[in-house]
């Protein structure tokens, strides 16, 4: 066999199809990212031609159906310009006049007309970045321009899709990062203090759950596992499943954690202890021996302090800073929320899916 017919040693090959598969994802994420940029970039400028023409010529908002009907007609192969995504495009371009998403000797030509807008809150690359059914549901929801960039910024950091967006929307999650009652001031050095406080958020909502008013803290805990992908989606980022009921046996007693994470980011264990009712200050001792524990048998060289959280039903927030001062520690406590289920004597007043159905047969003939 000649020398260049040599077939290559199997790792050294491994290692070539390896490095050629991630530089195909890598030119295909770039591909992706660039139609997507172009696309917002389109639509802008769109919705800037369109808000020129109307300031020009007095047109009224008449023109937009017109132009959808005419836009199908003649281009029947292009999609996404219906009239509520052309309206979209116009308002796109107004809620972000200010920015040059065209060449500027384009966007030159009504630059005198724009009115002058907070952009700086939205540079051009975060906005470039985003789908274009994100920036959709953002305008529509969210108003305010400091709150809505932090949802740009954090759809991009954690992959959320259009639906989950809404979703963390819906459910307030910028109001409730950061509101964790704790003591990572006084036990962690900055940074770091900080970025565990804005991983952590008050209160936790588990609206995926459904349980009865009396309910057990094991049965809590058995939902939330069986539950366990949305568990992690309010959770946040980074939050690496350890185990439940993890065992811990310190001298001659057996101690069961409720629920034991690593997380990614943080590059620490987090362990959270489930607690139905009100927060109590005795939690927070339980919660420092757990730490302390998890930070001398579990816990590698190069990983951070084991951080704890306590969630609760309801907590006092002067209470619980008061008991967690003391702690070795950082612990935070949280408040949760969940469905609750509907009484029996509820449930059986409430109309049949069948009795529904007729009903709204007999309405319609």
């Amino acid at each position: 066999m000649k020398k260049d017919e040599r077939v290559p040693a199997s790792t050294l090959y491994a290692s070539l199809l390896a490095d050629i598969k991630q530089r195909v994802r890598q030119a295909q994420v770039r591909a992706v990212l660039a139609v997507n940029a172009e696309l917002i970039r389109l639509y802008w400028d769109i919705g800037r031609v369109i808000d020129q023409r109307q300031q020009q010529e007095g047109w009224g908002t008449g023109v937009i159906p017109r132009l959808a009907r005419d836009l199908h007609n003649e281009m029947p192969e292009e999609k996404g310009f219906s009239e509520r995504n052309i309206k979209r495009m116009l308002a796109f371009y107004r809620e972000y006049a200010q920015l040059e998403f065209v060449p500027q000797a384009v966007a030159q030509i009504e630059s005198a007309a724009k009115v002058p807008q907070p952009v700086a809150l939205f540079p051009i690359e975060l906005i470039l970045a985003l789908p274009w059914g994100h920036h959709a549901e953002l305008m529509a929801k969210v108003k305010d321009h400091a709150t809505r960039r932090w949802y740009m910024q954090a759809a991009l950091e954690h992959g959320w899709s259009r639906n989950i967006l809404v979703m963390q929307i819906e459910t307030t999650a910028r109001q409730r990062q950061g509101r964790t009652a704790n003591n990572f001031a006084l036990r962690l050095p900055k940074p770091e203090s900080d970025l565990v406080q804005q991983t952590l958020k008050d209160p936790y909502l588990f609206d995926f759950l459904t349980l009865e008013k009396d309910f057990h803290e094991r049965e809590l805990e058995v939902g939330l596992i069986a539950h366990l992908e949305k568990f992690l989606l309010e959770l946040g980022q980074g939050f690496a499943f350890v185990g439940r009921q993890y065992h811990l046996d310190v001298g001659d007693q057996d101690f069961y954690i409720d629920l034991l994470f690593y997380h990614l980011k943080l590059r620490c264990y987090v362990v959270i202890e489930l607690k139905r009712g009100p927060f109590k200050p005795e939690y927070a001792g339980k919660m420092n021996f757990y730490c302390s524990v998890v930070d001398d048998r579990l816990r590698h060289e190069g990983d951070k302090s084991t951080i704890g959280l306590i969630l609760c039903q309801q907590h006092d927030r002067v209470m619980a800073e008061y008991a967690l001062r003391g702690m070795d520690k950082p612990i935070g406590v949280s408040s949760f929320e969940l469905t609750r289920a509907l009484p029996a004597t509820l449930q059986s007043s409430l109309p049949s899916i069948e009795a529904i159905e007729q009903e709204l047969g007999d309405v319609s003939t």
